[in-house]
């Protein structure tokens, strides 16, 4: 089985690496190929209006400089030679859940994937800070991640779906199980916050503001909480399948 690792934390990520080695459990045949900076928040966004740089930087490790979309592009349409079995994209340094899938860069590498019709799964680990310090558990990842994905490689998916993996912030030996679950909403929104530079310039960095809320179970958000692993299936076709009786009618 020939694997395709990518992430949106960067090449250099420490996700990406604990990646690799949960890969190397399924396949000796894996390929890296990662963006050359962050570039989380990204979501599925192509680089059309610039050129694609790409850098060698080991024996089937790549970095492009670039979105995890163009890297998954790169890595299917020009390194690798032939089609990856597998897309694997992750683990990202937080969880990618609820509304936080429609921006993530992680999410959109296996999106790709899914496009390119090759199976692809999302893979992310949930995190709490310590201070000012971000303490990530790769370790649950790591440990639970390998035999999860050797069940979900061999379970059939149709066209257009990939499966977005979460693991929740506690030690492997507190994960409670594994559920399947559905895409959560949170209560959040945007604001602007300005700031001035040396010169007295104004600049501004865009922040999250969120409300607590207790996700319903059957979530992801509730599957977290609670310190099991969410595996939410996600498709490629947004359409809003039962309103299009009502506009028909309504534009009749």
């Amino acid at each position: 089985m020939r694997i395709l690792l990518t992430n949106d934390d960067g090449i250099h990520a420490e996700g990406l690496a604990s990646l690799e080695r949960i890969a190397r459990t399924l396949s000796d045949d894996v390929w890296v190929v990662a963006p050359e900076q962050d570039q989380s928040g990204y979501a599925h966004s192509l680089s059309i209006s610039e050129p694609l740089r790409l850098r060698k930087i080991g024996e089937k490790h790549y970095a492009v400089r670039g979105t995890p979309t163009d890297c998954v592009i790169m890595g299917t349409k020009k390194i690798l030679p032939g089609p990856p079995d597998l897309i694997l994209s992750g683990v990202n340094s937080g969880a990618n859940i609820a509304d936080d899938v429609t921006y993530s860069g992680t999410v959109a590498g296996a999106m790709e994937g899914a496009l390119l019709g090759v199976r692809s799964i999302a893979v992310s680990q949930a995190y709490s800070y310590v201070g000012e310090d971000r303490v990530v558990p790769y370790e649950t990842t790591e440990t639970l991640a390998p035999a999860l994905l050797k069940r979900l490689v061999e379970t059939p998916l149709p066209d257009g779906v990939l499966l977005n993996v979460n693991f929740p912030n506690c030690a492997p030996d507190e994960v409670e199980g594994t559920v399947v679950t559905s895409q959560g909403k949170l209560v959040h929104s945007l604001w602007v916050d300005e700031r001035r530079d040396g010169r007295g310039l104004p600049y501004y960095w865009l922040r999250f503001g969120r409300e607590p809320v207790e996700g319903k179970r059957g979530t992801d958000l509730y599957a977290l909480r609670n310190r099991l692993v969410s595996v939410t299936p996600l498709q490629l076709d947004l359409t809003a399948h039962e309103l299009r009786d009502q506009l028909t009618k309504a534009l009749s």
